[in-house]
């Protein structure tokens, strides 16, 4: 069996997943299921893992996709306005919230605007973009690939990161923000955080594996 293929039936998981936020629209799930599978074998087909992103990152975006074109050229669902107004309040909480010093995360929001976490990352998964967070270690070059909706809905992306970044120690989210919201380099940041230069790149390294788990 060729990896191509091998990725496909190992991530079947991923369309059902994704199906299941559209059964009860007027389409039957089979249909739905097939037009899933045609994303995920696109997902394959443009996966490059030498960028070091899951999979998963890249293939959900891809399937939802597919299967929202699908609903919109057959006239099954009109969603486009709904997301844009959803995006729109989600924009606007998120700049309260940080007027107000408080983080933005997906629970947090979709309890404010009365709907669920699900809806929240639909509104964000719409129109797949990639924002990328480009590091350097021992390797070499590297690169983390978060999914975006669209640029006018960068401010909410932006809510997404920060949801994961939530979700790390404290020290590490700091040097998340510093070397990538603050743009430090990472002696500055070991300047400012009081540990050494290796530290700073040993512990960014470890922050961003985490990141890739958590945004997956």
């Amino acid at each position: 069996m060729s990896d191509r293929n091998k990725l496909i039936e190992n991530n079947v998981r991923l369309v059902h997943s994704c199906c299941k936020r559209f059964v009860g629209r007027g389409v039957e799930y089979e249909d739905i299921f097939q037009v899933g599978c045609v994303g995920l074998i696109k997902a394959a087909d443009g996966f490059d893992e030498s960028r070091g992103l899951c999979f998963s990152t890249y293939a959900v975006p891809t399937i939802l996709g597919e299967i929202k074109r699908y609903f919109r050229d057959f006239g099954a669902i009109k969603v486009s306005r709904a997301l844009k107004e959803l995006s729109m309040k989600i924009q606007r909480e998120k700049e309260l919230l940080e007027k107000a010093g408080e983080t933005a995360t997906l629970s947090i929001l979709a309890s404010r605007l009365g709907v669920t976490e699900d809806e929240i990352a639909e509104a964000l998964a719409s129109a797949r973009q990639v924002l990328s967070l480009t590091y350097e270690d021992d390797g070499g070059v590297n690169e983390l690939q978060l999914p975006l909706d669209s640029h006018e809905n960068e401010v909410c992306a932006r809510m997404l990161i920060d949801d994961a970044i939530s979700k790390l120690p404290p020290e590490e989210q700091n040097i998340i923000k510093l070397r990538y919201f603050d743009e430090k380099t990472q002696t500055e940041s070991a300047k400012l955080l009081g540990i050494s230069q290796v530290q700073v790149s040993r512990k960014e390294k470890k922050a961003l594996e985490k990141l890739r788990i958590f945004m997956a």
